[in-house]
């Protein structure tokens, strides 16, 4: 039988890889530390910001005065619609190939100052509609076959401007991670008969130690094989292979889960909460994906508070990831957070 209060490894289904987690290491109380950062008071506009209505941005385009979601091509794109073709190949060791693809911005709102955790449910749902419309756009062109959508917030995630905003790149091959999960997900339903994460869902359900918050469509949790701190996973109830499938419903209940993990984080340490999310979702390679359930991935770095955070270095850039903090531990000071923004309280 697993102890679970000493080193051991756990196993990611989706990737087919282990993380290393050592909870010993965590053995000194935790007081919920909540040091303040200074968090710098930003307008509702910004006239030198190049993601406010009305601005211009590189090249001199000039953004339209958006009322609620605004879709732009990147202006400095990491994949080019007009890569020509090409490859190079010595002895199956040195291997290239050129990659099509687009990139595009999306601003969430007009106002500068909002975050997602700041913003109603009905605001967020325009921007889960955009997100549909785009992931169909873009999927539909002939040499897209994957749309990956995530969001950058804060500084130290590589976040250059404040301003609520993702990013949306298509790619014209399966990136690697979306590969592994596409690969693991489709061996799964062939050995099983069943969806992985759905599987997966009916035992946390059972289960509720990693369980976070729930609606009508979705579960919000800390996944058994978590890597970052207070990692978080959300997983549609049915079987949902895009975000194109979501009921209109479902995307009601997706734009309140995102509120209210943002506004979950930013209370956990009383600060303006860093993260990368993204969405992974079936390719859009004109196959049908039936083992795909999409989800949505939170990766936060901050460890034990706002000055603490994790980065990959040492043993997990050179051997495999590694955790103290276990995944039932993080759900529980995730689950222990009002759903009131700590600076809206008694507003």
């Amino acid at each position: 039988m697993l102890q679970s209060d000493r080193p051991h490894r756990r196993f990611n289904p989706l990737t087919g890889e282990w993380v290393l987690v050592s909870p010993h290491r965590t053995q000194r109380p935790w007081q919920g530390e909540t040091e303040e950062t200074s968090e710098e008071s930003l307008p509702s506009y910004d006239s030198g910001c190049y993601l406010c209505p009305g601005n211009s941005r590189a090249g001199g385009n000039k953004n339209p005065d958006y009322t609620d979601t605004f879709v732009f091509a990147n202006d400095f794109p990491a994949l080019l619609p007009d890569a020509p073709d090409g490859e190079t190949n010595v002895d199956d060791l040195i291997v290239g190939h050129n990659e099509r693809g687009t990139c595009r911005v999306m601003c969430f709102s007009p106002r500068h100052d909002l975050t997602i955790a700041l913003m109603q449910t009905e605001q967020i749902r325009k921007v889960v509609d955009a997100w549909v419309e785009e992931y169909r756009q873009l999927g539909s062109r002939d040499y897209i076959n994957y749309v990956q959508i995530f969001e950058n917030r804060g500084q130290m995630m590589g976040c250059s401007n404040p301003h609520p905003h993702c990013q949306i790149w298509a790619n014209e091959t399966v990136p690697v991670l979306p590969g592994k999960k596409s690969y693991n997900q489709k061996e799964y339903l062939q050995y099983r008969g069943s969806i992985l994460l759905l599987d997966y869902l009916r035992i946390e359900l059972a289960q509720k130690e990693r369980v976070v918050m729930e609606n009508d469509s979705f579960v919000t949790l800390v996944p058994y094989w978590a890597v970052w701190p207070f990692e978080l996973m959300v997983i549609p109830r049915e079987h949902t292979r895009h975000i194109g499938e979501l009921s209109d419903t479902a995307r009601t209940d997706l734009a309140d889960m995102m509120r209210r993990i943002g506004v979950t984080y930013d209370n956990l340490f009383k600060t303006n909460f860093p993260y990368s999310m993204g969405i992974h979702q079936a390719p859009t390679d004109g196959e049908s994906h039936e083992a795909w359930q999409m989800h949505l991935s939170y990766l936060p770095p901050l460890l034990r508070s706002a000055t603490v955070k994790k980065f990959m270095v040492g043993y997990e850039l050179l051997a495999m990831p590694q955790r103290d903090i276990t995944a039932e531990a993080a759900a529980e000071r995730l689950r222990s957070q009002e759903n009131i923004h700590y600076r809206m309280r008694g507003a």
